[in-house]
């Protein structure tokens, strides 16, 4: 008997989700003509993936024929790179390439490119997580590596920036220099305002680069204000250069570096003065440049109804009427004849486009019974549904899709709420310690003879008065700020009518690390999903597809959902349910869908958007002292409100129907 074959989850299916059919003459074209047409406004080299795997394995391909052909004439490569999630994948790859197809890193000579300073606990900081992923796990030897020390005496940092900016030099250069980019545009740390005649030194960080930094150092608080970095000139004078950017978050910075002209606000920028460097990134982060988001401006389109939709809202803002008061000469003012060519007139396109729009409005977000569906959203059978909505935080749902969330309860859908992450590292000390002064109370009023409580009392105040910044929570603590967010939730689906039985608190282990530093995604994570999902059998499923989430847990906890997903579907559960199940991906705490990707638009009255409000306020922990609230200084309902108002409004400048407020949605299609 054949033992079955392993097949190991997979962990990273969020990265495969495309929202948009992009015609691949527009990222891979055919021809040398085709490939200078579509990139005329690209000042810099740039190859598009369609996904970040894709991507990683061709820069991992590159350093290791690189390292080859080096290794036959007995010469060393000098390479310089920084850790961090766009290059882990690479660096996974490269370890790979040693252990099965005996790649060896003995030739090669390695430069940090940045460190954090001063770094009181060696054991974090780049040149550690970059052993981590790397340097421990090959054969590079020992004297070829040159790192930047983080614990540098002050008065020793301005010889040590010289002599490394020396041995860069006595190695002959760096011949193959890896980069990211920050949400700032910065390359290392060159943060805006870097010259490009820069070398070593020590810059100051700025806000975006310390918010991206407390992931490995568990706090703010904790992140350098500093770090010891290598210069502008110093990477431009490497031999070849290639910059990674993978994922949506990362489409507006790569836009400005890539198509403006090169300016210090924008150190990558830089690179468009290099002979030998290029951007490498996949089709999210090439979501803003032009060839991707109007592509018509640079070439001839395959036109699906898609892109006729984006284009048609792109020109109502550029021309700033409605659909229906577009006229010929607008289309051949914007450089969109080919439309007319295709419809026959403005007024047929037009007609097409708004339809299009106004099937995408309803009030009906699990289908309206007994109603023709041809032309609505969701179906109207079967009816009610069973309806699944997954939050990774004990808030997403009512921030995100409250309204809609409401609306499923009270049109009489048999909902469950699925919180997947406990939010305790989300909680402040001081809420701890006014729900214990309640409980105290409580205690001293009915149980005055109870010891345990007060014994608590002063176990718990001592720990906070004795806490530095940057201490770890004990695990008592952090259950009862978990405890504190699942009774926030609990009250916010009380007060939207939703049975407690239906409410389930999942808490999957990748968060529970104490930090803001998670682990990795697991089995265990999957199978927790797999059984609520197989449990619930839903009809109709809500997920967030917030993958601009700063802190990177919306995007692990859709992987969790899609990884479970997938090893469902070679079971009988894809013909008992699955098939079956319409998914729907849902934004709002950071940023909307476009329009042109809307599918569902579920509108709310003034009434429906002030209990929307009353709702998420539910979620006392989260208002002005939360601690992730980011560089938004907007509290969470108010960013709800603003994006819903603005979704809204833009239906309406479009020419239709002028809602108060209006969630938008995206449907995720599973394939078998």
């Amino acid at each position: 008997m054949h033992a079955e074959k392993f097949v190991p989850m997979k962990n990273n299916l969020s990265s495969e989700i495309s929202l948009s059919h992009v015609a691949r003459g527009l990222y891979r074209p055919d021809d040398v003509f085709e490939l200078s047409r579509v990139t005329r406004l690209e000042k810099a080299r740039t190859t598009i993936y369609e996904s970040a795997r894709e991507g990683s394995q061709a820069v991992a391909n590159r350093i290791a024929e690189l390292i080859r052909e080096r290794q036959k004439s007995f010469q060393k490569l000098v390479i310089s790179l920084a850790p961090g999630r766009s290059t882990r994948d690479i660096c996974a790859e490269l370890v790979r390439k040693y252990k099965e197809e005996g790649l060896s890193f003995k030739n090669v000579v390695f430069f940090d490119l940045y460190e954090y300073y001063p770094l009181t606990d060696t054991t974090l900081g780049n040149h550690a997580q970059l052993r981590s992923q790397l340097l421990d796990l090959v054969d590079i030897l020992p004297e070829n590596i040159h790192s930047i020390p983080g614990n540098l005496k002050k008065e020793k940092l301005m010889q040590f920036c010289q002599e490394y900016e020396r041995s860069i030099e006595a190695a002959g250069g760096i011949d193959f220099q890896l980069l990211g980019i920050g949400r700032s545009g910065n390359i290392g740390f060159n943060e805006p305002g870097s010259q490009i005649t820069s070398g070593t030194r020590l810059v100051l960080l700025d806000n975006n680069s310390k918010e991206d930094a407390k992931i490995m150092f568990g706090s703010l608080e904790q992140v350098p204000v500093s770090a010891i970095t290598m210069g502008v000139d110093t990477i431009m004078h490497a031999r070849e250069i290639v910059l990674v950017a993978w994922g949506d978050h990362k489409a507006g910075i790569i836009r400005e570096a890539v198509e403006k002209q090169y300016d210090t606000a924008c150190p990558a920028s830089a690179l468009q003065l290099h002979k030998n460097a290029q951007f490498m990134i996949d089709l999210g982060a090439a979501n803003a440049l032009t060839r991707i988001s109007t592509p018509w401006v640079v070439t001839s389109c395959e036109w699906d109804d898609q892109l006729v939709r984006r284009a048609v809202v792109w020109m109502c803002q550029k021309t700033g009427k409605p659909i229906l008061k577009l006229t010929n000469k607008d289309y051949n003012d914007c450089g969109l004849s080919e439309l007319i060519t295709h419809f026959e007139s403005a007024y047929n396109c037009n007609i097409k486009v708004f339809n299009d729009l106004q099937h995408t409005i309803t009030g009906w977000p699990g289908g309206k019974p007994n109603a023709d569906d041809t032309n609505r959203p969701e179906r109207a059978k079967p009816y009610p549904k069973d309806v699944l909505i997954f939050s990774p935080h004990p808030d997403d749902d009512v921030i995100s899709m409250g309204g809609t969330f409401a609306r499923l309860i009270k049109q009489g859908h048999n909902v469950h709420i699925a919180y997947e992450t406990s939010g305790c590292i989300a909680v402040c000390d001081d809420e701890v310690v006014r729900f214990m002064d309640f409980i105290k109370g409580y205690q001293q009023m009915h149980m005055p003879a109870e010891k345990t409580i007060p014994q608590k009392w002063d176990e718990y105040m001592h720990f906070f008065q004795k806490e530095k910044v940057g201490d770890q929570d004990t695990r008592e603590i952090l259950d009862l700020k978990a405890l504190i967010r699942r009774g926030e939730a609990t009250a916010a689906c009380r007060h939207m009518g939703l049975p407690t039985s239906h409410i389930h608190f999942l808490n999957l282990p990748f968060y529970e690390t104490g930090t803001i530093k998670k682990g990795p995604l697991t089995q265990a994570d999957c199978d927790i999903v797999k059984a609520l999902l197989q449990e619930v059998k839903p009809q109709e499923m809500f997920v967030a597809g917030d993958l601009a989430d700063p802190h990177g847990t919306h995007r692990v906890c859709l992987d969790a959902v899609l990884a479970a997903l997938d090893e469902l579907k070679d079971t009988p559960a894809w013909d008992e349910w699955l098939k079956d199940c319409r998914i729907w991906m849902y934004r709002g705490a950071w940023m909307e869908w476009e329009v042109d990707l809307i599918e569902m638009a579920v509108p709310m009255s003034p009434e429906e958007l002030r209990f929307k409000r009353n709702t998420i306020l539910k979620h006392q922990s989260q208002m002005e002292s939360a601690p992730f609230m980011g560089n938004d200084e907007r509290l969470f309902w108010q960013r709800a409100e603003d994006r819903n108002h603005a979704t809204a409004e833009l239906y309406a400048q479009l020419g239709l129907a002028n809602y108060e407020a209006i969630e938008a949605f995206v449907q995720y299609k599973m394939q078998k």
